[in-house]
């Protein structure tokens, strides 16, 4: 058989992943803060981007649903893409937020032939020479727990060797303070003795916070304890032997103490009052506000009104006027493509952010007609909920709801929550009815637990009351939810009621 060359045509269909549509994908599933980041960014590169600061009017519901005509190849586009294994568009953002301390300092007054008296009355409390104080000098400085170990250890008598060790010890110290390297290690690398690094480690635990240098926790309240002066035999062996006091075993621990029960209770009241992490009080992060995007009220007549948060939204408007007064003065064949690339950007960032919170309403919108029950009754009301029946009903991809629902926040009158809180697990019913959430029966497990008044109840027996109620769950299943509730077992319940009858406390 000869073989010949010919030429053929196929036509077909494909949905190409411009990086147009991919900065709009990665806009979906970006947070509040992230996008507007991200929002500056754009506004520092592109000259045809500018900030709106008109204060937008309040939309309705039925304004964000609709649509433009404009708009509909990038919607139709977020609808068919099938984007599940793109994980390259799932990696986190990679923008880092560094605090810039002030590195400058304001120049001192140049010296004169004057007087220290003189020069005393022209300078301010603040060091400056007009006595006019600057605000970001006198702004406290939030302290670290390594700088204030280093304060400490300029004022301590040690030789420059010990100094040394002690700077290299401070720094293999975490956040919570505990020292988390080995001796003999630090030894063996910086070639010295092992009794040289235990005895700079005795100096270095005297410092302040106490309890600081700690290898274990056990050494922590130790410290403490020590500091306290109630460091004595039988709290030694108390502290040898936390695994039974986790397990609230009384009786092996005034057997282990040699003291009777009540002892053992007042030296574990004792430890409760210590801190486990003394380090925590220095330098801690700053706690990052959760920012709602989207808003949940009740209408007059009884329907769910939904709102984005306006608050949060980056506004960015294209300058047309300076691209027309830009374009008609450019010559070189680069600038016009570079003002029409900064065109087309502008263009889309606008039409994406659009875009992105259409989606999200759409989305928010859905999730509250699924739980309505939930909204208007409570938790125990919560259905089951996937992103399949949500997708399906939007006629969007699961992927597409899934970078919607990922760091997003709805307040709601009954709290404020993630949009995946709402999707949960499906639980089936005894006699074939509707399946329960799993969030929903976590509560009714612990309203069982909370109302406890008899007897304690075993994990078996709660599946024995769910039956009742027509869940149907397994044994194991009630105590993974019991063990994600920090609901202690039965054993330990039992042994607490004991505890508190009997007038210790926990």
């Amino acid at each position: 058989m000869a073989l010949s060359q010919r030429l053929e045509l196929k036509q077909g269909q494909s949905l190409v992943m411009t990086p147009q549509l991919q900065q709009a994908i990665k806009l979906l599933q970006m947070s509040n803060m992230e996008l507007q980041t991200f929002v500056e960014q754009e506004l520092e590169r592109n000259p045809l981007l500018e900030r709106d600061d008109a204060q937008p009017e309040p939309e309705r519901e039925s304004s964000i649903e609709a649509a433009d005509a404009a708009e509909a190849n990038l919607e139709s586009a977020l609808a068919r893409e099938d984007f599940s294994t793109a994980a390259d568009l799932d990696a986190g953002s990679d923008d880092l937020y560094t605090d810039e301390s002030r590195t400058e300092k304001l120049a001192s007054a140049s010296a004169s032939t004057a007087s220290p008296l003189t020069d005393w009355t022209r300078t301010g409390a603040g060091g400056r020479p007009d006595g006019d104080d600057s605000f970001e000098e006198n702004v406290a400085v939030e302290a670290t727990l390594k700088a204030h170990l280093e304060d400490q250890l300029a004022i301590a008598a040690l030789p420059p060797d010990r100094r040394f060790l002690a700077l290299v010890l401070i720094e293999s110290v975490d956040e919570a303070g505990y020292l988390r390297v080995d001796l003999t290690e630090i030894a063996d690398r910086l070639g010295c003795a092992s009794a040289d690094c235990e005895a700079t480690l005795a100096t270095l635990q005297g410092f302040d916070p106490v309890g600081v240098f700690a290898r274990d926790l056990a050494e922590c309240l130790a410290l403490q304890l020590k500091d306290l002066d109630r460091l004595d035999p039988a709290m030694q062996k108390l502290l040898a032997r936390l695994d039974l006091v986790a397990r609230r075993d009384m009786a092996a621990l005034s057997a282990e103490c040699g003291v009777d029960a009540a002892d053992v209770a007042d030296m574990i009241a004792e430890i409760r009052k210590l801190s486990p992490k003394p380090g925590l009080v220095f330098g801690s992060d700053p706690v990052q506000p959760v920012v709602p995007d989207v808003y949940v009220r009740e209408g007059s007549d009884g329907t769910w009104q939904i709102e984005l948060n306006s608050d949060t939204l980056p506004r960015v408007l294209v300058n047309s006027r300076y691209y027309a007064e830009v374009n008609r003065s450019a010559r070189k064949r680069e600038d016009k493509a570079y003002l029409s690339e900064c065109l087309n950007s502008a263009n889309w960032l606008v039409k994406s952010l659009d875009q992105r919170a259409r989606t999200i309403v759409k989305v928010a919108s859905e999730i509250v007609r699924q739980q309505d029950a939930f909204l208007t009754h409570g938790v125990r009301h919560l259905r089951p909920l996937n992103l399949r029946l949500i997708a399906d009903a939007i006629s969007m991809h699961e992927s597409t709801v899934s970078r919607v629902t990922s760091n997003k926040y709805m307040a709601t009158p009954r709290g404020l929550f993630e949009l995946k809180y709402f999707f949960t697990a499906a639980i089936q019913s005894v006699n074939g009815g509707e399946a329960h959430s799993a969030e929903a029966v976590r509560d009714r497990i612990r309203e069982l637990v909370g109302n406890e008044h008899g007897d304690v109840l075993s994990d078996d027996r709660i599946v024995t009351i769910l039956s009742e109620d027509g869940i149907d769950i397994a044994r194991r299943t009630v105590a993974k939810y019991r063990e994600a509730l920090r609901i202690p077992s039965s054993v330990e319940r039992r042994r607490l009621r004991q505890l508190e009858s009997a007038g210790y406390g926990r």
